[in-house]
C-alpha cells in the first residue's frame, strides 16, 4: 500500500507543478492528511522574473527632459534616482491585491475599462485580476486622472505589483 501512496503522491506533486505552470503562479503549498499519523506537505515554487519594461518607460516620460533641461547636473545624476522612481513607490500607484492575470476590459471585444488620460472616480473599476477562475474587479482607490498603465492585458501579476498610476 505504501508504494501506491508514493505513486499517488508523485502524481499529485506533478499535477501541482502543472497547475503552477498553467496558471502562471510562483508558489503553491498544500497539506494532505491521510490519517492520524500520515500526511503529505508539499510546497512547489518557481522563480519568476518581473519584467521591468513598463518601469523603464515610466522613468523617461516626455515632461522629464523639459524639467531636466535647465539643470544639467540633475540629468547626470538621473540613473541613481531612477532606481528610487519605482512605480510601486509612486503615491498614486494602484497595486495588485493578489496574484493573478490582468484583464483591461470586461470581455475580449469590449473597450478597456480605462485608458491613459481618463478621469476616474473613487470606486470605478480600473481592471480585472483573475485569480483561481474568479474575476476580481479592482476599483480606483481615489478620484483622479489615469497617468500611466503599467501592465499589459492578460499579463500575470504578483501581489503588490504596480498596475497603474492615478494622480
Amino acid at each position: 500500500m505504501t508504494e501506491k501512496t508514493h505513486d499517488a503522491d508523485v502524481a499529485f506533486i506533478k499535477a501541482l507543478a502543472e497547475l503552477l505552470r498553467e496558471n502562471d503562479l510562483t508558489e503553491l503549498e498544500v497539506k494532505r492528511e491521510y490519517g492520524k499519523d500520515d500526511q503529505l506537505e508539499v510546497r512547489v515554487s518557481r522563480k519568476q522574473e518581473i519584467i521591468q519594461a513598463p518601469a523603464m518607460n515610466y522613468a523617461a516620460p516626455a515632461p522629464a527632459p523639459a524639467a531636466a533641461a535647465p539643470a544639467a547636473a540633475p540629468a547626470a545624476a538621473a540613473p541613481a534616482p531612477a532606481a528610487s522612481e519605482d512605480p510601486a513607490d509612486h503615491p498614486g500607484a494602484v497595486t495588485s491585491p493578489m496574484v493573478g492575470t490582468i484583464y483591461l476590459q470586461p470581455e475580449p471585444s469590449a473597450p478597456a475599462f480605462v485608458k491613459v488620460g481618463d478621469k476616474v472616480s473613487e470606486g470605478d473599476t480600473l481592471l480585472i485580476v483573475e485569480a483561481m477562475k474568479t474575476m476580481n474587479h479592482i476599483p480606483a482607490p481615489k478620484s483622479g486622472t489615469v497617468k500611466r498603465i503599467l501592465v499589459e492585458d492578460k499579463a500575470a501579476v504578483e501581489y503588490g505589483s504596480p498596475l497603474m498610476i492615478i494622480e
